[in-house]
């Protein structure tokens, strides 16, 4: 139990400190919530609870093809936000990512990479 209340609390940090670091500094704020740090925490996570290398391996490999399709969310907020306001942009931005993680999917798929 105090195994998940640490991955817990650590991983919190980790998502205040770029929230507060992010009301500081856009640039700052957005350059460390592109650091792909709650994959790097899974790995270390992974890896201390002894799970096996594969394992390990392939949570990276799947988080690289995950993240692909979510990049044009990243466009179309800051352009949607002031058309349409908070909420109504992020949910665009939600349909609009699995709209494109579906279409990716399938596009990746006649490559041998099954990602559904």
């Amino acid at each position: 139990m105090k195994w998940i209340i640490t991955k817990y609390l650590v991983t919190a940090a980790v998502v205040v400190l770029v929230s507060e670091l992010a009301k500081r500094s856009d640039r700052i704020g957005g350059f460390i919530a592109a650091l792909p740090m709650v994959t790097l925490l899974t790995l270390v996570w992974l890896h201390l609870e002894n799970q096996p290398a594969a394992k390990v391996a392939n949570h990276a490999w799947y988080t690289f093809w995950y993240v692909v399709p979510t990049l044009p969310m990243f466009l179309a907020f800051p352009w949607l936000l002031g058309r349409l306001g908070f909420w109504p942009t992020l949910g665009a931005c939600t349909l609009l990512t699995v709209a494109c993680f579906g279409a990716f999917a399938l596009a990746v798929k006649r490559f041998g990479i099954v990602l559904l």
